[in-house]
């Protein structure tokens, strides 16, 4: 490792950071150095949020501080026992570059993870080091998300919250079983109580002391979690389950789901081939759906008796599918918890359709204007000048779902 250059370096642990889904900007605590005071910006002119077709944010310098680890996580490709190429930045170096992505606009921020190395506690120290030397000696007003290891001493975690605009702490696996059996070191009820400071702490830093000020803000994007999908035999609904006990729970800002990848010299008992990328997509739909939408996790899960989300059509379709009796629905008249049930109708077309309908009545070209994904609408909706003929769930369905493929035999 001492041999390696630094552009070695960035290269081998800014790929190993590929498999960390949380890294959304979000939510950060508006600051910018436009006064001519620091350096970087959260909002503001050349700042902007660019997303892969998967969701994921690039924007962001995106890297792990090691990926020496002492654990021995069976889906974790950095796992004690793997045959990986091993590199470390040193506090020092991820500042450095943290600047110098910035100054030449090819970031907005940083994303920090780690394999943890020595012990938890020196490793969060390190982390913490950086984010402090970001804040306080550069003047750093960028964004900052670290991913938090439940393990270390509070007090470091606390000191984390309180340079960063966002924590993280995985969950890795939707079941306590299935971090028992595939990673032996992490304690379920460890990452939950580290979970339970951050909301805690967060909570406490609101309100303004006796004397009338507010204390300093303690992670004001919140926290996130990442579940790994498909690792072991979790269906879609005990994700999902997990998912909404974590959002109650904890007020996270958002579960990530992260589609497992085959790993080089894996556990026999993981499986050999991923599963699809498009069951990632229906869990966030799904998530949608659950925190924007009105949807209870039983309507979405009734429409899947194995337990898994439908993979041709969307858990909304499917939903109004199974609930045809319920269709179609009036736009001038419903309410907006069931204009937001019709596929094709999202949260701000609901909001444009509530604020029109006050003045006029809604016509079938009212909604294409206002956003109305009309080619799944259709069927569903009633206009001053629009009735669908009828058609039962399975003829609906037929159109939706994509056609049938022929297979290669080679």
């Amino acid at each position: 490792m001492a041999g390696l250059t630094l552009d070695e370096k960035l290269a081998i642990l800014s790929d190993a950071a590929k498999y960390d889904a949380s890294c959304a900007s979000s939510g950060g605590q508006k600051r910018n150095s436009r006064d001519g005071k620091g350096l970087g910006s959260t909002t503001g002119s050349g700042i902007c949020h660019a997303y892969t077709p998967d969701g994921r944010c690039i924007s962001l310098l995106k890297i792990l501080m090691t990926n020496f680890c002492i654990y021995d996580c069976a889906y974790c490709v950095n796992r004690v026992s793997s045959n990986v190429q091993r590199a470390r930045f040193s506090p020092e170096e991820v500042v450095h570059l943290t600047l110098e992505f910035y100054r030449r606009n090819y970031i907005e921020g940083l994303f920090l993870s780690s394999g943890i190395i020595r012990s938890p506690d020196e490793t969060m120290a390190d982390m913490v080091r950086i984010a402090r030397s970001l804040r306080c000696e550069h003047h750093f007003r960028g964004y900052i998300h670290l991913k938090t290891i439940p393990d270390a001493d509070p007090m470091l975690i606390e000191q984390a919250g309180l340079y960063a605009d966002r924590l993280s702490i995985n969950v890795e696996l939707p079941t306590d079983a299935s971090v028992t059996r595939y990673a032996p070191e992490k304690k379920p009820a460890q990452i939950r109580k580290a979970m339970a400071d951050v909301r805690l702490k967060r909570e406490e830093r609101k309100d303004a002391s006796f004397t009338g000020k507010r204390p300093p803000r303690f992670a004001p994007a919140g926290q996130s979690t990442q579940m790994i999908v498909g690792a072991d035999g979790a269906n879609d609904a005990q994700i999902l389950k997990t998912s909404t006990r974590l959002y109650s729970g904890y007020e996270l800002r958002r579960v990530y789901y992260s589609a497992f990848s085959p790993i080089p010299d894996s556990s026999a008992a993981l499986p050999l081939v991923r599963p699809p990328l498009m069951r990632e997509h229906r869990l966030y739909q799904a998530d949608w759906l659950l925190r924007f939408y009105g949807f209870d996790l039983a309507e979405i899960t009734e429409a899947a008796p194995d337990g898994n989300l439908d993979l041709e059509i969307d858990p909304k379709l499917a939903w109004a599918l199974a609930n045809r009796h319920r269709f179609p629905v009036d736009v001038n008249r419903a309410e907006r918890e069931l204009l937001l049930r019709i596929p094709g109708v999202g949260t701000k077309s609901t909001q444009r359709i509530l604020a029109t309908r006050r003045h006029r009545t809604l016509r079938y070209e009212d909604l294409r204007r206002m956003g109305v994904g009309l080619k799944q609408a259709r069927p569903f909706l009633t206009a001053l000048d629009w009735h669908p003929r009828g058609l039962d769930a399975q003829d609906l369905r037929a159109r939706f779902a994509p056609p049938p493929e022929q297979l290669q035999l080679i």
